[in-house]
């Protein structure tokens, strides 16, 4: 890859590069398969919803249309990494489809996220802004939350995942777009991204209101978009970030969460929660994750990091609110 492309590695090489290469290799079967079965469940739920339009059957699928939505970003995520498929046209266009039915830009979002890889918790890692400064309080973030479920921070999100989330070099003290600090070919491929998302969605929305589905598409897409994702994405971000204190290097600024299988699938779908092993190697895709967990840890590389339960991360990111030298500001 060009440089301003690629996602820098960790500088730990702790694990045998035959190892990792070995983890590293993408099936493009199982990737094939997390993407459709997201779309099976989805499809599934609208249907259900249609059949028995009351709020006892709607509410609960929006709440798991939602769940789902946010399962297709995460695999957007795995995209904008090259992780998906081998082949680079497969690869961005599933994943460009994953986060264009969700009004966002995969290949602008792969501009933002090598910034975060890049930069972890320095003044050019843009996600600082949600996830730093925790623990501020349990009113604090339930405040928080409860704006994003009712879609009042919704206009925040979108405008962060369509390139206007500013980081600030405090050598030069000047902002940085992420925009700024990517290759001519992805600024360009981003660009037509964005194009691309807001023409779908302009004929969507055309295509509902003539066919009189107008109702149906905004309550059961529009919405939970517009409020569960964005609890979930905030959640989700401050418990693999939230609360931390040595920012030296993935093992301590990052967290790795430990779940039960239904809880991974409704708040941290398709391994996200592995967290620590994603940022020590990027290479490796989702369903090797908890393998690669695995290998570290009996290894013990895992020693003084945070591979705990969620219930354990709940606890810190709810807590007392932390000293004020360690809160940034939030989003």
């Amino acid at each position: 890859m060009a440089n301003g492309e690629e996602f820098k590695d960790d500088f730990r090489k702790a694990l045998p590069p035959e190892l990792v290469q070995r983890l590293s290799r993408i099936s493009p079967w199982r990737s094939a398969w997390s993407v459709a079965q997201e779309f099976l469940v989805l499809l599934a739920l609208i249907a259900v919803a249609l059949a028995w339009w009351t709020p006892w059957v709607v509410i609960p699928c929006v709440l798991l249309i939602g769940a789902r939505q946010h399962a297709l970003f995460v695999l957007a995520h795995e995209s904008a990494h090259y992780r998906l498929f081998e082949g680079r046209w497969l690869n961005d266009l599933i994943g460009r489809v994953c986060a264009t039915l969700q009004g966002l830009s995969m290949r602008t979002y792969r501009v933002i996220h090598r910034l975060h890889h890049n930069n972890l918790y320095t003044e050019l890692d843009p996600d600082t802004a949600l996830h730093g400064g925790y623990p501020r309080g349990k009113a604090y973030l339930a405040r928080k939350l409860l704006k994003d479920l009712t879609g009042f921070t919704a206009w925040k999100t979108y405008a962060y995942f369509l390139g206007g989330a500013p980081a600030l070099n405090t050598a030069t003290k000047v902002a940085i777009r992420p925009l700024d600090d990517t290759s001519a070919k992805l600024r360009e491929e981003a660009r037509i991204d964005r194009n691309t998302v807001i023409a779908v969605h302009a004929l969507l929305l055309f295509f509902f209101l003539s066919t009189g589905f107008i109702v149906e598409y905004l309550v059961l897409w529009i919405l939970p978009l517009l409020t569960v994702v964005q609890a979930i994405l905030r959640l989700r971000a401050i418990a693999e970030h939230g609360a931390t204190t040595d920012f030296s290097s993935p093992l301590t600024a990052a967290r790795t969460n430990l779940v039960p299988a239904w809880l991974g699938w409704l708040l941290f779908p398709h391994n996200v929660n592995y967290h620590i092993e994603h940022h020590l190697y990027a290479s490796v895709p989702q369903y090797n994750l908890p393998a690669l967990h695995r290998e570290l840890e009996s290894r013990g590389l895992l020693d003084g990091a945070e591979a705990v339960p969620f219930s354990a991360t709940l606890g810190k990111i709810f807590a007392d609110r932390a000293a004020p030298a360690a809160a940034a500001a939030a989003r």
